[in-house]
């Protein structure tokens, strides 16, 4: 092994956090496929960083499938009012798992080391022209953070 980077090798910068506050679940057990699908919808939240400004309450939510070997599949869409009244669409895919412990206390909403679990979901973004039509032209990775009764994401641009 070399010490030598990638040539190729993708660089991050820090963009922006959102915390959103969820709603109790309400699942669908067994769904069509034979597994669950949760609704949780985002009654509130923040965004800060290099875009500012708040989840607007019950504008959409999650609706993740837990899959047959225990990981949950996001599929989350709402929208973020930010600064200067500009209204975006954020679609967040991504994957919840961990230990069969660290999962059972994540659904009993207890708190877990974020060292017990792997959160991380992939957003993209429907912006208006303007200041923030550059959420529209990058790739973007979200660390989360499970909360009780809420999620912290932070978002990071690839460049």
């Amino acid at each position: 092994m070399t010490d030598t980077p990638h040539p190729f090798h993708p660089n991050f910068e820090y963009a922006f956090t959102i915390a959103i506050e969820l709603s109790k679940a309400t699942y669908i057990a067994p769904s069509n496929t034979g597994q669950t699908r949760a609704a949780i919808y985002a009654t509130s939240g923040t965004v800060e960083g290099r875009i500012n400004g708040i989840v607007v309450p019950m504008s959409g939510g999650d609706f993740p499938l837990v899959r047959a070997d225990g990981v949950l599949d996001f599929d989350a869409k709402y929208l973020l009012e930010l600064d200067g009244d500009a209204h975006v669409m954020i679609h967040n895919r991504g994957y919840r798992w961990g230990s069969e412990d660290a999962m059972e206390r994540l659904r009993r909403n207890e708190p877990v080391g974020n060292d017990e679990y792997y959160m991380r979901v992939a957003p993209r973004f429907d912006a208006p022209a303007g200041p923030y039509e550059w959420l529209n032209r990058y790739v973007f990775v979200g660390v989360a953070e499970k909360l009780p009764g809420s999620n912290r994401i932070h978002y990071f641009q690839l460049m």
